[in-house]
């Protein structure tokens, strides 16, 4: 069986899921057959894996971090938030259904069989598992069914250490506050700190530290500076969100959908040299891009709603209509048709009007669409005409299907066209149709001409190389701000 050691944190977005790919790539370089573990993960960011189940990004990047291929087993249960109240859980990779976080409380129970399975799988084919845990382990309203942070140490008797963010203050305070909700045996099982997110002289921070281990008997293992790694983030905290004013010569502005999903499909875009990618959800912080994308999102006729209520609607058809380039994503795409149908309930039922930018109709159905794709850009017209031909791999989740009734497909996958483009204005259900290098600067380039403008020759760039340099730089952060030596002793190596 495996050494296990499991990464906490005092809030959501301390630094939990970079902390456990830092491990991850640590215990991949010193030698050990390494895999990630998530019980339980709330995101909307997704993945589907070559058996077609769908996994949380998150052990995915960690998956990518440990060098090998991303495994539903990684996250048995995916909850994907649908409203204020309620999530679509996915289970061992497939829709099980949607629950309200009431009954899914009361369910959990239930699925501590299935999270242990695939626990006790991985354990039995790898030297060392990292696991993650979810939010903060002291919501003590919660303690009796948690089976995602003290709940899952216990269950896989791992030794936890407790990350917290000390960029958003209050550090001390959150670590020593979360220890004193701890019962006995959960102070048992925590061996150490970590401070994540520090800029300064840490010299600074030594009295706070020493008072820190003398109030709480648990050592700091170490202090994390800030870190800019470029690596794949996981839900709708993420700081690239957050990014609404940063122009550069290229600029395209992502719409920040409530349930926005896979903002990672963009990614790529920031890696290129004068490009930027600002994500915004007010009419005031659009400006005049030079694309404007609509993402993915989990629930495609409330977020349409939104668009149209937040003034969007009418800024991004204006903006069509002048000519200028609109692409649209899963949802995005479904957007950007003449209307869409819910017969079967799935989203609340009855039908919209989408921004008929495109003339296509979407049915919804309760058959959810999971698969890895590859293909090419058909011999497309108008605006993206450069893009034909070019080769693309990706992966689809969606709930519904698009027909066309004006327009051409605008790609072929597995034996089937995809999408819709009618000339300035495209859409896919393809994630990941961005990410290659001949895809993104075929279309920065398209960008630069239609703004009149020349760019330097882009550099080509492998991007699973330039994963791994990230991947690398950020175990080598870690291995020099954290005690090792005491992390490979509570890990029992």
């Amino acid at each position: 069986m495996a050494k296990v050691i499991m990464v906490q944190g005092t809030t959501s977005n301390a630094g939990k899921s970079l902390i456990t790919a830092a491990f991850c790539r640590i215990f991949k370089q010193d030698g050990y057959k390494v895999a990630p573990f998530k019980s339980q993960n709330m995101a909307l960011n997704s993945y589907i894996t070559k058996d077609g189940l769908e996994m949380g990004r998150a052990q995915v990047m960690q998956a990518e971090a440990s060098g090998i291929e991303p495994d539903i087993r990684m996250n048995p249960i995916l909850l994907k938030p649908t409203g204020e109240k309620g999530s679509q859980v996915v289970l061992n990779g497939k829709v099980f259904k949607d629950m309200t976080a009431g009954e899914y409380y009361s369910y959990k129970a239930d699925m501590i069989p299935h999270i242990m399975k695939s626990y006790n799988s991985l354990s039995e084919e790898y030297d060392v598992i990292v696991i993650e845990g979810a939010g903060s382990p002291a919501e003590i309203n919660l303690r009796e069914q948690d089976i995602v942070n003290m709940g899952m140490a216990e269950m896989a008797d791992a030794p936890v250490v407790i990350v917290g963010d000390i960029d958003r203050g209050g550090v001390f305070a959150s670590l020593a506050g979360t220890m004193l909700l701890f019962n006995n045996e959960e102070k048992k099982r925590v061996k150490g700190f970590i401070i994540n997110k520090f800029r300064g002289d840490v010299d600074l921070l030594t009295p706070g530290l020493k008072m820190l281990e003398d109030i709480t008997d648990v050592k700091v293992l170490g202090v994390v500076p800030y870190l800019n790694v470029d690596i794949d983030d996981e839900d709708s905290l993420s700081e690239r969100l957050t990014s609404s004013n940063n122009y550069n010569l290229i600029d395209i502005a992502v719409v920040k959908l409530p349930r926005i999903s896979n903002f990672t499909d963009f990614n790529i875009f920031s890696m290129i040299e004068g490009v930027s990618v600002r994500y915004v959800s007010r009419v005031k912080d659009l400006g005049n891009p030079d694309m404007i994308i609509i993402p993915g999102t989990k629930n495609t006729i409330e977020d349409l709603k939104w668009l149209k209520q937040s003034g969007l609607e009418t800024k991004i058809i204006r903006y069509a209509g002048s000519g200028n380039p609109v692409f649209g994503i899963c949802g995005g795409y479904q957007m950007l048709g003449t209307e869409i149908n819910d017969p079967e309930n799935v989203e609340g039922g009855g039908s919209v009007n989408g921004l008929g930018l495109l003339n296509t109709v979407t049915d919804f159905s309760t058959e959810k669409t999971t698969v890895q794709t590859t293909g090419k850009f058909n011999n497309i017209k108008g605006f993206y005409s450069e893009l034909s031909g070019i080769e693309i791999k990706g992966y689809e989740i969606h709930m519904g299907q698009s027909v066309i009734n004006e327009g051409e497909a605008l790609t072929a996958i597995d034996g089937k066209n995809d999408g819709c483009v009618d000339n300035n204005v495209a859409g896919s259900y393809v994630h990941g149709i961005f990410d290659s290098f001949s895809v993104a600067s075929t279309l920065v380039n398209i960008l630069a001409k239609n703004k009149g403008i020349e760019i330097e020759e882009l550099k080509n760039f492998d991007i699973q190389k330039y994963k791994e340099s990230q991947y690398n730089i950020l175990a080598d952060c870690v291995r020099k701000a954290v005690d090792m030596n005491e992390i490979y002793k509570i890990l029992g190596c």
